[in-house]
């Protein structure tokens, strides 16, 4: 009801002829926060017209739920067996003596190899495909799918890098530190922040697009 309320308000001050700027103003000193405003705003677009003009709405449909849950299921999928990979090569470099788990370390290298050659290409065609339908229409880029989604990997990302600094100082205080254990973290860290840091600048590129 309040946000219905607000874009209300919103089209009726623009339609009076009011700036944005002054509509955000007036309304974060009533009390509504950016992001609130933010969204009414992008209700109506920034074009020279007698009425305020409305900016299509991109609803939920079943096509956009397909591909964006598979781009990020195999989006997943490379990522972990990435990082299974490159702990595989480190155990064969730096291998337990008291293990001895050569034949387990080769196995699990075959299975991640041919994980990654299966998922990491369909993740790629699925990304350059919505990317081309996002340059065509940024419109898309407000799809509830795609944020929540996002959003969830940013989450999963962050959790995984406190994990993974959990784990470093745990070992570090316990005086159990090998060269084998701080590479596998620097493994994790590096996926799990560049999935981080890619998806806040997507983030901030649809803000962009969209003239938020």
């Amino acid at each position: 009801m309040a946000q219905a309320q607000l874009v209300a308000f919103v089209e009726a001050a623009l339609r009076a002829g009011q700036a944005r700027d002054a509509v955000m103003a007036a309304l974060q000193q009533a009390g509504w926060s950016k992001d609130q405003i933010t969204d009414a705003l992008a209700h109506y677009a920034d074009v020279p017209f007698a009425v305020p003009v409305p900016r299509p709405r991109i609803q939920l449909s079943a096509r956009d739920t397909f591909w964006y849950l598979l781009m990020f299921g195999t989006l997943y999928l490379s990522a972990f067996y990435l990082a299974d990979l490159l702990f595989g090569f480190i155990n064969k470099a730096l291998p337990d003596e008291v293990r001895g788990d050569s034949t387990y370390i080769d196995s699990g290298i075959r299975w991640a190899t041919a994980a990654l050659i299966v998922a990491f290409p369909v993740f790629i065609l699925c990304a350059v495909k919505l990317a081309k339908e996002l340059a065509a229409d940024p419109a898309r880029r407000s799809s509830s799918i795609r944020k929540w989604l996002t959003y969830v990997t940013l989450l999963v990302a962050a959790g995984v890098i406190v994990g993974d600094s959990i784990a470093l100082v745990f070992n570090l205080l316990s005086g159990e530190l090998t060269l084998r254990f701080v590479l596998k973290v620097i493994v994790v860290a590096a996926i799990a922040c560049t999935a981080f840091g890619y998806f806040t600048w997507s983030l901030r590129a649809d803000d962009k697009a969209l003239e938020r």
